[in-house]
């Protein structure tokens, strides 16, 4: 069996490493909001390039929070994309606030030529979502959020380490992240952080995710939430934050190979100026249901993200059709990637690949 992912085999390369870290934070007794937490939050946000750097519970709760925290609401509008996971789009309900869909591009990421004829004077901000780990066209979603006074709110719950002209998703608006243990920087549980240069807006995030308090204890300032990043998980993610670069090399040295060997599939396409870290491997069938029970039936373990689009879906009552994201959900399949996937593995499921019909 191969399977889509394999996180297994990542806690035995660094066993040491993370029960090292697991002890740290058993032995100091101290499991909420601590050294760890505050001590992950410079480094993720040293990493990413910006000032501050918020632990929260989970990636929807970061995206949750941070449209909280910039006033968005009731009545509100908030621009983002078919072609994404749920969560997104859930995120803009928690807050009261209405999803307004574009389609998705040859990238399966958010068409900037589509955004300007959704704005009306209810949108309040653009969501992009850097999805399977590509970013998005960050240079045409600033051009449109700074001529219209936007707030950018970045999913990047996907990519992980990517950057686009050479500056890093997360760092061009606020960025909203989810360390899902399949993640490219995943821990061993639910996590998530929200990144920012903006002081005024971390502080008020700080705020959100601990009831609305600020600096007394028991004494809540406005309506928040109980959303932590706990000490074990942020000290989980310190150790492989260490290793993501170099994961991230080996993905695409993964990609590299897949590219070459698949005969019988529509391989990825990779923007112009983007770094893709590929927390995704998504190509393209016109038989896909049926290649993926042949894969299957090889032992090869298949996904598909996502196979319900999200107008398609009745919790969000969206009555419109976009055509990419439609034809997208019935054609891709995610073939296995993860670092530690072999070059044999990888060879074994592009010949069953190209063995398929």
């Amino acid at each position: 069996m191969i399977p889509i992912f394999d996180l297994k085999r990542q806690y035995g390369e660094i066993k040491e490493e993370i029960d090292s870290a697991i002890s740290r934070v058993m032995e100091s007794g101290f499991f909420i909001l601590g050294e760890e937490v505050r001590k992950f939050e410079e480094e993720f946000a040293k990493y990413i390039g910006t000032k501050y750097c918020i632990g929260v519970a989970n990636g929807t709760d970061a995206l949750t929070i941070s449209l909280k925290a910039r006033g968005i609401g009731n009545g509100d509008e908030v621009i983002t994309v078919a072609n994404t996971a749920s969560p997104t789009v859930m995120a803009i309900l928690n807050v009261g606030a209405k999803p307004v869909l574009v389609d998705c591009n040859d990238f399966y990421n958010i068409d900037v030529d589509q955004i300007e004829e959704k704005i009306t004077d209810k949108t309040k901000a653009i969501l992009p979502v850097h999805l399977y780990g590509q970013p998005a066209d960050m240079n045409g979603v600033k051009k449109i959020s700074e001529k219209n006074q936007f707030h950018i709110i970045e999913d990047v719950c996907q990519a992980h380490g990517s950057d686009f002209d050479g500056k890093k998703t997360g760092s061009f608006g606020d960025g909203c992240f989810s360390f899902y243990p399949t993640k490219n920087l995943g821990c061993y549980g639910d996590g998530g952080a929200i990144t920012t240069n903006d002081k005024e807006f971390a502080e008020k995030c700080r705020m959100l995710r601990f009831y609305g308090q600020k600096e007394t204890a028991y004494n809540s300032l406005i309506k928040g939430y109980n959303s932590r990043l706990d000490e074990l998980q942020a000290a989980i993610l310190r150790e492989k934050l260490k290793h993501l670069d170099e994961w991230n090399k080996k993905r695409k040295t993964i990609v590299k190979l897949y590219n070459e060997l698949l005969k019988k599939a529509e391989v990825p396409k990779v923007k112009e100026n983007a770094n893709h870290v590929f927390h995704l491997y998504v190509v393209r069938s016109g038989k896909r249901d049926a290649l993926r029970e042949f894969l299957k039936s090889q032992g090869i373990g298949t996904s598909i993200h996502y196979p319900f689009p999200i107008h398609h879906q009745k919790a969000f009552g969206i009555k419109e059709s976009f055509p990419k994201t439609e034809q997208n959900s019935k054609e891709i399949i995610s073939l296995p990637i993860y670092p530690e996937l072999t070059e044999e593995e990888v060879m074994e499921v592009s010949n069953a690949v190209n063995s398929f019909g």
